[in-house]
């Protein structure tokens, strides 16, 4: 059995709701952040990284969102939540889910976790200051080219759904502008009534 290390308010909603929406049997294990728990030798030595989502498999730990979506996705393929029999449609989907990764979500990092980058407190002020711009940014992005509609791929629901769901989750704390993002709202909010979603998105609030 899987076994998923996950925690509240954190990006490790999407790969939950995919096991959820597969119907995988897994181990879900809560970590307290407030206690540090990731950073104890236990978890540490699961991902030294010291974050999550992480998932054990019968393989070995799996880390980082993207890996996890695309694992599930290729592990049960019947639950159809990647374009897995058309490369380039799969490279797209992996493309905007890195993007997810590596911007988006490093632009938000800047207002809840400035202290990765930088020590002077102003500086860490600064970075906060610039949020609502720099995720702005990222989500125009999104909502005026990178989502396809009415899914992020198109007409096929997939993982990417799930990804984007959860980032979008965060846009009224980092102060941007919802007015300009409807197409990107309307995927939150339709997203948001599924009934999976639903039960697990209440698991991270």
């Amino acid at each position: 059995m899987l076994k998923f290390y996950y925690a509240p308010k954190t990006c490790a909603l999407a790969v939950h709701i995919a096991l959820e929406q597969i119907g995988a049997p897994y181990e879900a294990i809560a970590l307290d952040f407030a206690n540090q728990a990731q950073r104890s030798a236990d978890y540490l030595a699961i991902n030294p990284k010291g974050r999550v989502p992480a998932l054990v498999t019968e393989s070995g730990i799996l880390t980082e969102t993207p890996a996890l979506l695309l694992y599930l996705a290729q592990r049960y393929p019947e639950a159809g939540l990647a374009p897995l029999d058309d490369i380039f449609a799969l490279a797209e989907l992996q493309a905007f889910n890195s993007y997810l990764c590596s911007t988006v979500h490093v632009a938000h990092a800047h207002r809840v976790r400035g202290a990765r980058w930088v020590d002077d407190p102003s500086a860490i002020e600064a970075m906060k200051k610039k949020v609502p711009q720099t995720m702005g940014d990222c989500m125009a992005l999104i909502e005026n080219g990178m989502l396809k509609g009415p899914w992020v791929m198109g007409e096929q629901y997939t993982v990417a759904d799930m990804y984007l769901f959860t980032i979008a989750g965060w846009l009224e704390g980092d102060g941007v502008d919802l007015s300009k993002l409807p197409r990107v709202i309307d995927h939150r909010t339709r997203m948001a009534a599924d009934p999976v979603v639903k039960r697990i998105n209440a698991i991270y609030q």
